[in-house]
């Protein structure tokens, strides 16, 4: 397979759009990613898409969020999106990869995701509740191993705690519910 990932420009919107909608059978995340590219409190941002030859296949989103009462560079990943036909390749592990590599390069300091506790963990994310990393807006206890962080360039997990604001479009109670 020859795997194309490559950070997007607006050439790259009505892929990033179609990807989006495909991997998830519906539009509303591909309404979120569209409105973060668009959202000045997101920067700064990190978008790859990944095409096979020309067809787009995949697509993540890292943007920027912070840490109540605190200096650290924080970043959030979301959604990540592989068209269901190129599922299970390997394609949304080397959007991660590339992501964090990005993410390194530009100092951050952790970066956050909600999602599936058992395919994250293979990319070196661990549960942030344990360390007292709060999301944005309340977990029921029974997920709370869906909520996970990752620490960049050497940063001590133990150094901060406290809750995560997101950018402005991420940062609302609907983003947050099942």
């Amino acid at each position: 397979m020859t795997l194309n990932i490559k950070q997007t420009t607006e050439a790259d919107l009505s892929d990033i759009f179609k990807v989006q909608a495909e991997a998830f059978g519906y539009e509303k995340e591909a309404k979120l990613v569209e409105s973060l590219l668009g959202d000045p409190s997101a920067n700064p941002k990190i978008s790859l898409i990944a095409y096979q030859e020309k067809k787009p296949v995949g697509h993540i989103l890292f943007t920027a969020g912070k840490i109540i009462n605190s200096n650290k560079k924080v970043s959030l990943l979301a959604p990540l999106a592989v068209i269901p036909e190129y599922q299970s390749k390997g394609i949304g592990g080397m959007l991660i990869k590339a992501g964090l590599k990005h993410l390194t390069e530009l100092d951050f300091d952790f970066v956050f995701v909600l999602g599936h506790p058992t395919y994250y963990p293979k990319y070196g994310f661990i549960p942030a509740h344990s360390y007292g990393l709060k999301a944005p807006y309340p977990i029921p206890e029974i997920h709370w191993d869906a909520w996970m962080v990752q620490a960049l360039n050497g940063t001590d997990l133990t150094s901060t705690q406290g809750t995560v604001v997101c950018a402005d479009e991420l940062n609302r109670p609907e983003h947050w519910r099942e």
